[in-house]
């Protein structure tokens, strides 16, 4: 069976740390979340970090190379990349890298209109990932200035609103949440100011990684030269804290289950 599958379009299909120092990446990231580590199928330069031996996320040492800074990216599945290139600019975003071939695929670095990055991919996805599922990530969680401006962008980058049997957006408590099937797999929250010196509060996507302990994770990332972005909070006798390798990737550990 292969390894690989397809899927919906316009949903969360990857999540990748742009590093530029994969073996640095791949020692802290093994200390705070327990993470193993497989040779990538795109190149020496990337690797796939496993957890109980699924895929989680990957790690591309790229950084460089794309001219880009060190950041967690989250990528959506498209079946054209040129179509919703060209839907970006068409709309005020802008398209940083791509579409570049990698592998089986093409893949496109992208900025929406309040400046956060994203990914999208066409191409073949790692079979059985899902946000919220297993070993992936727990959420995706985009802070911006403008929810209801960023929904109608994505959407209409995306077709989320054509494609309502692949992902679902509701709007509640002032937030958009995009589900797909049975799990909410995004949320769009307004509040971040684009000059924002605090990268904490700039438009970004934010990737959240489930962990049993947030403060051995903590203690973990600061042994480990890591740094902690927001003090831990709780919400609902859940905690969570954002935290930043030693390479300025940001991303956060949590115990809750969905967004």
């Amino acid at each position: 069976m292969s390894a690989l599958d397809r899927a919906g379009p316009g949903t969360p299909c990857w999540v990748s740390l742009l590093t530029g120092d994969l073996p640095e990446a791949q020692r802290f990231y093994g200390a705070v979340l327990g993470w193993t580590f497989r040779p990538g199928s795109l190149g020496e330069d990337f690797s796939v970090a496993l957890a109980d031996g699924r895929p989680v996320a990957g790690l591309g040492d790229v950084a460089r190379s794309f001219g880009v800074a060190v950041s967690w990216t989250c990528y959506f599945a498209v079946d054209d990349a040129n179509l919703v290139a060209s839907r970006i600019r068409e709309r005020g975003g802008t398209v940083a890298v791509g579409p570049v071939a990698l592998g089986h695929g093409r893949v496109v670095l992208a900025a929406d209109p309040a400046g956060a990055v994203f990914g999208f991919w066409e191409g073949e996805v790692m079979r059985g990932w899902r946000i919220g599922s297993g070993a992936a990530p727990a959420w995706l969680e985009l802070r911006t200035r403008d929810a209801f401006a960023s929904a109608v962008f994505y959407g209409e980058i995306f077709d989320w609103d054509k494609r309502s049997d692949i992902c679902e957006v509701r709007y509640e408590d002032e937030a958009v949440m995009v589900r797909a099937g049975d799990s909410t797999v995004a949320c769009l929250r307004g509040g971040a100011i684009e000059a924002a010196p605090d990268p904490r509060i700039r438009p970004r996507w934010h990737v959240y990684f489930r962990v049993d302990d947030v403060d051995k994770a903590v203690e973990a990332a600061l042994a480990a030269g890591g740094a902690v972005e927001a003090p831990v909070g709780s919400l609902e006798n859940e905690r969570e804290a954002a935290l930043r390798d030693p390479e300025g990737g940001i991303f956060t550990v949590t115990e809750r289950t969905g967004c």
